[in-house]
């Protein structure tokens, strides 16, 4: 079986799946456009913000609106995403890169609708990818941009050069924040150098943890006056917030997402919120929002593209 064929074969199985387990949502939201992926980073400034478990659930809610969806676990040498959710991957982007594996191969087919490329864990050299690296990964990925809608990078936390380098790649950029006071500094310092050193001036933001939307707005505005106060004319947008839900660290023990888990938890209401406004964005029209263009991104110098998307 060729590679195209497998991918066909495993997508069609993931949807069978995901419209089983969505036969009772309310609202179904076909893609826009064929061979569009909309290329989604989400990221923070600091670790135990709950940012894997965002990317998982979220996954699940655009799934449950009726976009294929594939994670890609970017912190390569630290992946986790595989144990939040409850699998036992044989094959990581590890056995890709060592050529073992094509990417297909290591794709997994994610219960709750959803796909997954896992990363390595424990594998330090993962953590800086080699110019060959990436143009074989580029290789590799250009066949996935008729088989899926929307690729969630769960990025590593912090300002390394591989959160830096999958950020810049993506066409959307979603910050986790919560309230406190480590992860407002810490987000700073992440778009303060992206868009000083990457030239990026557009943000998502969404507030995890919360106590309640007025708290939520609250983190929101702070991080906003301190951004224009100190780097100027940049763009953050408000995606909404998660709040605190005792269902989440529930579902979290069990290795499931919540929104599969308790699907009428405050949580998972809220994630299906979040994924219905992300979906109502258009604005990432603005790039060709194919595979192709995430990697060629990666590829090449970032401060062509970056003065490309001034003009």
């Amino acid at each position: 079986m060729d590679q195209a064929s497998r991918l066909r074969k495993m997508v069609a199985q993931g949807m069978g799946e995901k419209q089983r387990s969505c036969s009772g949502s309310k609202k179904v939201v076909r893609p826009e456009c064929m061979n569009e992926v909309r290329v989604i980073s989400v990221t923070s400034g600091k670790g135990g913000v709950g940012k894997t478990n965002v990317v998982a659930n979220l996954a699940l809610a655009l799934c449950r609106l009726g976009k294929r969806v594939l994670i890609l676990d970017a912190d390569l040498g630290l992946g986790n995403m595989d144990v939040l959710l409850g699998l036992n991957p044989r094959y990581t982007i590890q056995h890709v890169l060592s050529g073992e594996k094509r990417l297909d191969e290591i794709i997994v087919n994610v219960p709750a609708g959803f796909h997954l490329l896992p990363a390595a864990s424990g594998i330090q050299e993962l953590t800086e990818l080699s110019q060959a690296q990436r143009i074989f990964l580029l290789d590799e990925l250009d066949s996935l941009q008729n088989f899926f809608d929307v690729l969630l990078i769960d990025t590593g936390a912090g300002i390394s050069s591989n959160v830096m380098y999958f950020n810049f790649a993506a066409m959307e950029k979603i910050v986790i924040v919560t309230n406190e006071p480590a992860s407002l500094t810490d987000a700073y310092a992440l778009i303060k150098v992206l868009s000083k050193k990457y030239h990026q001036k557009k943000f998502r933001i969404l507030i995890n943890l919360a106590t309640s939307k007025q708290e939520a707005e609250q983190i929101y505005r702070h991080l906003c006056l301190v951004v224009d106060r100190f780097l100027g004319s940049l763009s953050l947008d408000y995606l909404g917030w998660i709040p605190y839900d005792e269902n989440v660290p529930k579902a979290v023990r069990r290795q499931q997402a919540v929104l599969d888990l308790f699907p009428l938890s405050k949580a998972s209401k809220k994630f299906m919120e979040v994924a219905e406004r992300l979906i109502s964005f258009r604005d990432h029209c603005e790039f060709d929002g194919d595979v192709k263009f995430f990697w060629h991104r990666l590829l090449y110098n970032p401060n062509k593209y970056s003065e490309e998307s001034k003009s």
